[in-house]
């Protein structure tokens, strides 16, 4: 059954095949259409950390059905999704008993790949991955503005003026539209920060979750762990300068910023370096900002009378290090003179955030 969590799909006749929305690559400007079908979480009887799948299907030339899997971690914690291949299981980064399928379509706009029949088998591997640990991967990367206001991502949203969202040039650490599972918190070298849900995939490349080791990395493996490919391309001529689609690289981006991201939470004025930290690689308490729709204010202290200092997006997950007591405020949580420190010096009061627990004081 479709439905919210999934994005320009269609199950007729038995089968899985794209949709008819505008549903691509925006940031990548691929011109592919593409598509998700997620499926609802499976409960096993015992841990698993690798699966792989059987499908039956039929894949146009310049198509691609694939079959990603993720493993939950907590309530609202999973692991990146990792790619089921032929001979060559997914393997997730932590042991889980809940696991989820999610089906990506990809083909050139007037033709799509389908999907008639998939098994899956899944076990634990004899050598497992360790979990991530408290701190998430971060690196500094060079950030493009992607605009295309009116256009669709990856994911099926379709942006905004001023929207916040960002995108990544892999779909590993694609969120479903309307979530934040895939979170990133993105800070200028002015020190304004923003945290933001992954939306799109993009820029120039679709294959490239640079943000990890070799072993895992899916593309460009001989490069270091956190050059994006397009960095690598620009500023050293590797794969001769071009992406892997082909195209001459002009800048070395490895994160694109949704106009609001770009001009509200950072307050940038042109394509800039910045620091990203990929918040699902790490673990800790964390809660999802839930807004009427708008931004989150991010201050100095607990206070709506201390500075601005950077902009939490509606969905987003945020990493919650303390409380303290401050301002009362009334929000979409209800009434509280909570604050949580979401990083130094940087505040949001409790009443915009979904799903933390009690924690400790600062």
């Amino acid at each position: 059954m479709i439905d919210e969590d999934d994005s320009n799909v269609s199950t007729t006749g038995g089968a899985v095949t794209l949709g008819s929305t505008a549903a691509e690559h925006a940031s990548a400007r691929t011109g592919l259409a593409t598509g998700f079908l997620q499926l609802t979480p499976h409960q096993l009887d015992q841990p698993v950390n690798r699966v792989a799948a059987a499908v039956r299907s039929e894949v146009p030339a310049g198509a691609e059905l694939a079959i990603d899997v993720r493993g939950q971690l907590g309530e609202e914690e999973w692991t990146e999704w990792a790619e089921a291949k032929p001979g060559e299981p997914a393997v997730i980064s932590a042991p889980s008993k809940v696991i989820q399928i999610r089906v990506a379509l990809t083909a050139p706009k007037g033709q799509t790949p389908k999907l008639t029949a998939l098994t899956l088998t899944a076990d634990l591997a004899p050598s497992a991955p360790s979990a991530q640990g408290v701190q998430g991967l971060s690196y500094r990367v060079f950030a493009t503005r992607e605009g295309l206001v009116g256009g669709t991502t990856a994911n099926g949203h379709v942006i905004v003026a001023r929207d916040h969202f960002v995108a990544l040039p892999s779909r590993r650490g694609l969120a479903s539209k309307g979530t934040g599972t895939y979170s990133v918190k993105v800070c200028a070298a002015n020190g304004r920060c923003e945290w933001a849900p992954v939306w799109d995939v993009g820029p120039w490349n679709i294959k490239d979750d640079y943000w990890n080791p070799s072993a895992t990395r899916e593309m460009w493996k001989n490069l270091p762990q956190g050059k994006p490919q397009a960095q690598a391309a620009y500023q050293d001529g590797y794969n001769g300068g071009k992406d892997g689609f082909g195209r001459k690289v002009a800048n070395p981006a490895g994160i694109d910023l949704a106009d609001g991201t770009f001009w509200d939470g950072l307050k940038l004025t042109d394509n800039s370096w910045v620091t990203v930290e990929y918040l699902w690689t790490g673990g800790g308490t964390f809660g999802t900002v839930r807004t009427s729709g708008d931004t989150l204010n991010v201050r100095t202290g607990a206070s709506s009378a201390n500075a601005q200092v950077g902009l939490a997006a509606n969905f987003a997950r945020v990493k919650v290090e303390c409380q303290v007591t401050g301002e009362n405020v009334t929000g979409t949580q209800g009434t509280s003179n909570v604050w949580f420190r979401i990083s130094a010096g940087k505040f949001v009061s409790k009443a915009y955030i979904a799903g933390v627990g009690t924690v400790g004081r600062c």
